[in-house]
């Protein structure tokens, strides 16, 4: 006896374009555009020295450091 093929012959979602790396896609679209309109100058204190940047750069500065902090709790262990 021969084994038999067990994969369905439908479409799913494992190709390049899936739902959720849409979603990832059209967040990250929208991050950048919300990035690229506020570019004014803020004040920002950082404990104790108030630093003025544009509002960009912080913006950046956060979405890296979530996108840091998303790596680090949601990486895969090796065994």
């Amino acid at each position: 006896m021969s084994p038999k093929d067990v994969s369905s012959g439908s479409k799913s979602s494992t190709g390049a374009f899936t739902p959720a790396r849409i979603l990832v896609i059209i967040i990250a679209v929208l991050s950048i555009v919300f990035i690229a309109e506020n570019t004014e100058e803020v004040e920002v204190r950082l404990i104790v020295p108030l630093v003025t940047m544009p509002l960009y750069v912080w913006l950046i500065v956060m979405f890296l450091a979530g996108m840091a902090c998303g790596a680090y709790v949601f990486r895969r262990r090796t065994k």
